[in-house]
């Protein structure tokens, strides 16, 4: 890896990992670039490449970014039918519109497994960035969309999901996070966007660049309907025990804190919330602009002094 010093520009990359990387081209902008993609979660293909749309382009707001440009990146059997690859592509362009950005082209292979995603480029003014190195003791945690998407998919590769169930996760993968370019100008600085890593996963990561402790309350996080009953049945993904196993040494868990909720925060979600670590001076006036843009979001926990994640 080359050092950092070679490459003053370079606000985010390897040597401070983050959800996507920064680069500086002016004092007035800086640009957002990142890649995302992987398997199908869900049948429909249109579906499909809207979520893995949603998801990539995540990335760029949880670093307080704009969408601005798209490339597909493609992996297809080559079998598949023509109509399914389109309904891929026209699912992920329609959501990179309404984002308000454009698809200016990709790359496809063929993949005896299909995986489709996103490298995706947005902008932000250098000093509106938000990382996971920014969380200050004292600061509220606010998290804008409820956890279970990981698991609720899992039950439903076997049946065992119910459909509104189903139904109420793909509305939560299909919302973009958008929200996050808004709350910059207000002098938020660290977020991050919950995804493959869990909860607690991008939590800690958030705990440990900013070198403080992240205390999330197990009931105030918000779940999606039969998320609990199919943590209750053991439903969860291999993603989660990998979570829990890497993860969990960070981890000081309340004993009353169920081992299937703890589990369940440790679970790989795709196109999740945003974890945003807000200071007290500025809790108002965060909460009255996603009221005001009708974005739901919870007060899950608080920072503090130390390391680490608490979970009571």
């Amino acid at each position: 890896m080359f050092p950092a010093a070679d490459y003053p520009n370079l606000l985010v990359g390897l040597h401070v990992s983050d959800d996507a990387a920064v680069y500086k081209i002016s004092d007035e902008v800086a640009i957002i670039q990142t890649l995302d993609f992987f398997t199908p979660i869900v049948d429909d293909p249109y579906t499909y490449g809207a979520i893995a749309a949603a998801n990539a382009l995540s990335d760029i707001y949880a670093m307080g970014g704009q969408v601005i440009l798209a490339l597909n990146i493609a992996c297809f059997p080559a079998e598949l039918a023509p109509h399914t690859i389109t309904e891929i592509f026209r699912g992920a362009g329609e959501k990179v519109r309404e984002a308000g950005g454009a698809v200016a082209g990709g790359h496809t292979i063929d993949d005896p497994e299909p995986k489709f995603g996103m490298a995706v480029m947005g902008v932000a003014h250098p000093e509106h960035i938000t990382t996971k190195a920014a969380a200050r003791p004292g600061d509220i945690l606010l998290l804008t969309k409820p956890i279970g998407v990981g698991i609720i998919t899992t039950a439903a590769k076997s049946d065992a999901a119910a459909p509104e169930h189903l139904q109420a996760a793909i509305a939560s993968m299909l919302q973009l996070n958008r929200i996050g370019a808004q709350l910059t100008p207000l002098g938020l600085k660290a977020m991050t966007d919950i995804t493959g890593f869990s909860l607690l996963g991008h939590a800690s990561e958030m705990a440990e660049h900013s070198q403080v402790c992240l205390h999330i309350h197990s009931g105030q996080v918000p779940l999606l309907p039969g998320a609990r009953e199919y943590a209750e049945g053991w439903l969860f993904p291999g993603g989660s025990k990998r979570n829990a196993d890497y993860f969990g040494q960070r981890v000081q868990a309340s004993p009353h804190v169920s081992e299937e909720l703890l589990m369940l925060f440790y679970t790989p979600e795709t196109s999740g919330g945003l974890l945003i670590a807000v200071p007290p001076a500025k809790l108002a006036e965060v909460e009255t602009l996603l009221c005001a843009a009708r974005q739901a979001h919870w007060r899950i926990g608080e920072v503090e002094t130390g390391t680490g994640i608490i979970v009571d």
